[in-house]
């Protein structure tokens, strides 16, 4: 890791432990994490918007998860192999610069959307979405790493959480406006459907220039060290790295195929043939499940005392259950109540442990899948929404887990697990393919397997070959 000195110089584990907390930079760089949550899981809503406006099927819908996320695979692709040849860019440049450049290109892909709506081409909107996921890349290349060296390492996994749940929260009030936006707002029935996306992006683009500009003419320490450039393969020969970017893959495929199916999964008639407008409204719970999670996950592996670890780990759901019976209506509290009644015993079974949460988390997300497969109404609709609750550390702790102890090797690790990310651009196709064969319901199979691997994780792998990383 490198230090904000202008000559750095190699630091050691200890030296990392030591790295003082930087509450202003972290604050920002969590205003970050929310907006780019909040745009993210639009593609939930362009999903079913593109399916009905362009007659697609749900393979070809999913294409839209499979441009953005695929973004994410060519962009760290493209940053690992400048990190072989000729050393690690962000050492280079900056994480500061990194984010910077990951804005503008995601403005550029953003701005992209005018013309495919004009055009009315789905392609089009696939290409935009690309180059907006090709910008993503770069920032969470920049971003995840950054809030990791804010402060000493053995906190890295609950400041990771804290700004993951502010991502969440943007996940969480994203489908309900965006919702809103799409299917009411800039909907004109004599106007392909399409068109409603066109004057929402153009409003992103212009926001990321203004956050760009922002964050050059801002103080933020920049973590340059160009005397550490270390070249090769580097971080693909620990073996707790790699096999934590197949837990990443399996991860963000799981989250975003399910979160993905979820608008379409309301709409049959074994859940009450919900219209998609309203399905809407539902992802709120989905995501905002991803929020609750981690920012319980953020005390329970913090530094605080355990009296309040224990008081936030109850206080959290239960101001969740009760504004959830407040905005939405006290039989939906109810519902939802139940699953954070089970969050709440998995936080104190996990116990502060970031690879035991993962095991156990892991484990009833795919026994929620299951009953969400094989029943109906009510049931199968809230297991498969409480899904997102058990989502939520687990972005955090994997990444966490994949770089602890990599030293100047961290950027170049944070690529390959970026690279991962590309889980969310192969499983929701496959899903979608499934779909068509066997029914939308029972294709939840898909995202069962991948979050196999991610118990698999937390028993083992992320302890695969520590010792070598750590000398």
């Amino acid at each position: 890791m490198a230090i904000p000195t202008s000559a750095a110089r190699p630091t050691t584990h200890g030296e990392e432990n030591a790295q003082p907390f930087c509450a202003g930079p972290f604050a920002i760089m969590t205003i970050l994490f929310f907006l780019w949550g909040f745009m993210t899981v639009w593609n939930d809503i362009l999903i079913p918007r593109f399916k009905a406006a362009f007659e697609l099927n749900y393979f070809q819908a999913m294409l839209v998860q499979f441009a953005f996320f695929g973004a994410y695979t060519v962009g760290s692709l493209i940053y690992y192999a400048i990190s072989v040849v000729s050393g690690d860019p962000i050492n280079r440049i900056g994480y500061k610069n990194g984010v910077i450049i990951g804005l503008l290109m995601a403005a550029f892909g953003s701005a992209l959307f005018y013309p495919a709506a004009v055009m009315q081409s789905y392609p089009f909107f696939l290409i935009a979405l690309f180059v907006v996921g090709f910008g993503f890349a770069m920032l969470q290349i920049a971003a995840n790493p950054y809030v990791g060296i804010l402060g000493p390492e053995r906190t890295a996994s609950s400041r990771l959480n804290l700004s993951q749940g502010f991502n969440s929260f943007g996940t969480t009030i994203g489908p309900i406006i965006g919702g809103w936006l799409i299917f009411n707002v800039f909907t004109n029935p004599n106007a392909h459907g399409a068109d409603s996306a066109k004057v929402p992006y153009l409003c992103f683009a212009g926001l990321f220039v203004l956050l760009a500009v922002f964050f050059r003419v801002v103080h933020l320490p920049n973590f340059t060290n160009t005397e550490q450039i270390t070249r090769g393969v580097g971080a693909l020969k620990v073996p707790h790295t790699v096999l934590g970017m197949l837990a990443i893959f399996m991860y963000v495929g799981g989250e975003v195929t399910v979160g993905s199916a979820i608008v379409n999964f309301l709409g049959t008639p074994q859940l009450g043939s919900i219209p998609s407008q309203a399905a809407t409204h539902f992802l709120a719970f989905y995501w905002g499940g991803l929020m609750i999670g981690r920012f319980m996950g953020a005390s329970a592996l913090s530094d605080l005392s355990a009296r309040w670890k224990n008081a936030l780990g109850v206080l959290v759901p239960l101001a969740a259950a009760i504004t959830i019976g407040i905005l939405s209506g006290w039989t939906y509290a109810m519902h939802y109540g139940v699953f954070l009644v089970i969050l709440v015993g998995a936080f104190f079974i996990g116990a502060a442990s970031a690879h035991r949460m993962l095991a156990l988390f892991a484990g009833i997300i795919m026994t929620l899948l299951a009953v969400g497969m094989f029943s109906s109404g009510e049931l199968a609709k809230w297991t498969i929404l409480a899904v997102g609750l058990f989502c939520s550390v687990m972005w955090s702790n994997i990444f966490t887990l994949a770089i602890e102890g990599l030293g100047p090797l961290k950027s170049q690790a944070s690529s390959l697990l970026v690279m991962a990310v590309s889980g969310g651009a192969i499983l929701p196709p496959l899903q979608g393919a499934l779909a068509d064969k066997i029914g939308i319901q029972h294709s939840f199979i898909v995202p069962i397997f991948a979050f196999g691997y991610v118990a698999f994780y937390g028993v083992y792998g992320y302890r695969a070959g520590r010792k070598n990383a750590a000398a």
